[in-house]
């Protein structure tokens, strides 16, 4: 990777039943700096913060969040990509190569690679779970003072047994994904 300009991409929030999901992205000539940082899901929340400012301070990234609307419109895969383009579309250049993990695919307007678990393997899609998850769970945190009766502090909009406790006492919000709560509502 010496010598070119790379982006790593993740999402957060493809499996909650609230709120968007987060499309993050990090670019870098070198993952030098990055060494030691992990998939966002295997960090402390303390210890994410803490990676999130090292790379908001020493790269270039970019967060974009697809809403619960669009989601129940085109659905989460449709979703997820839609947030690609766009997050692409914020750097200052073009990549090289960008790397995405698990599943996910970026235009064929770019080179690309998709790794499985690359959120555990390449430092680069690492750093950009990292973006995804403390943004959106920022975001989440902004919910919960909007509808405190969901506990989105808690569970940050994923499907746990409060989450489902709270719909039945409390209906839908106007943040839950309509599309994943067919079977609740």
């Amino acid at each position: 990777m010496k010598n070119k300009y790379v982006i790593g991409i993740d999402e957060a929030g493809r499996g909650p039943i609230a709120g968007p999901v987060a499309i993050g992205a990090v670019a870098a000539t070198t993952t030098k700096i990055l060494n030691g940082i992990k998939d966002s899901k295997k960090l402390s929340v303390k210890k994410r913060e803490i990676w999130h400012k090292i790379i908001k301070n020493n790269f270039e990234c970019h967060c974009v969040f697809i809403s619960h609307k669009t989601i129940d419109k085109i659905r989460i895969n449709n979703a997820v990509y839609l947030g690609i383009q766009k997050v692409l579309g914020k750097f200052s250049r073009k990549p090289n190569l960008v790397l995405l993990d698990g599943l996910l695919k970026a235009s064929k307007n770019y080179k690309q690679k998709t790794i499985i678990k690359g959120d555990e393997k390449i430092s680069l899609i690492s750093a950009a779970s990292i973006i995804a998850k403390v943004s959106r769970d920022k975001k989440m945190l902004v919910f919960h003072k909007k509808f405190p009766q969901y506990c989105f502090d808690k569970h940050k909009g994923y499907g746990t047994k409060l989450h489902y406790k709270k719909i039945k006492k409390h209906g839908a919000c106007p943040i839950h994904r309509r599309t994943f709560l067919k079977k609740v509502l």
